[in-house]
């Protein structure tokens, strides 16, 4: 197979960096994990806040996908991401099934949930006000019950629909927005008894 200049190849599809892999071009693979590793590293380590432990987890997920691939086992009707997001979720659930530890959203010194959704090219004091907001709702997310922060840290981490949140979780689709709003309303409760300002 003839190989694509290595610019091409950055403008390919999914589904064709994939085929190609396939057909033996192993950078193809190469691209496909650079463009989504940091996604799928982060909400591992979202969920097993430890960072060797994320990253033992993270090279299982992609062992796991590259297996897949090579026995042709891909479904190619779903998007390559929420299909590897599936796995890593899978393998956090499995890990704190056997070690029946709870995933907890806590702030540690190398990352933080909210650093995702911050807005480049803010001025200082507007970081500063903006980490002071992501430190108090993190901690009011942390408050949640285990199920209702699952659904927060797909929902506005992993970006994941609540119909493809219902899959992964197991739950219906009116399960997961139950989940969700009774997090809202949790979240709005936690704020007005603790006093909590946001800006």
């Amino acid at each position: 197979m003839q190989v694509m200049p290595l610019s091409d190849q950055l403008c390919f599809s999914d589904q064709v960096l994939i085929k190609h892999y396939l057909e033996g071009d192993e950078r193809s693979f190469e691209i496909l994990l650079n463009r989504h590793q940091q996604k799928i590293y982060t909400s591992i380590y979202l969920f097993v806040k430890d960072q060797s432990l994320a990253e033992d987890i993270f090279q299982e997920v992609f062992i796991k996908i590259i297996d897949t691939l090579r026995k042709g086992k891909y479904n190619h009707e779903g998007k390559f991401l929420q299909w590897a997001m599936r796995i890593s979720y899978n393998m956090c659930v499995d890990y704190f099934r056997r070690s029946k530890r709870r995933p907890q959203v806590s702030p540690t010194e190398t990352f933080d949930i909210f650093d995702v959704l911050q807005v480049a090219d803010d001025n200082a004091e507007e970081s500063i006000m903006k980490s002071q907001t992501h430190e108090r709702i993190r901690k009011l997310v942390d408050m949640l019950p285990p199920e209702q922060r699952e659904v927060v840290i797909l929902r506005h981490y992993a970006d994941m629909s609540f119909k493809e949140i219902a899959k992964l979780t197991r739950v219906s689709i009116n399960t997961a927005l139950g989940r969700m709003r009774y997090a809202l309303i949790n979240i709005r409760r936690l704020i007005d008894e603790k006093e909590i300002i946001l800006q």
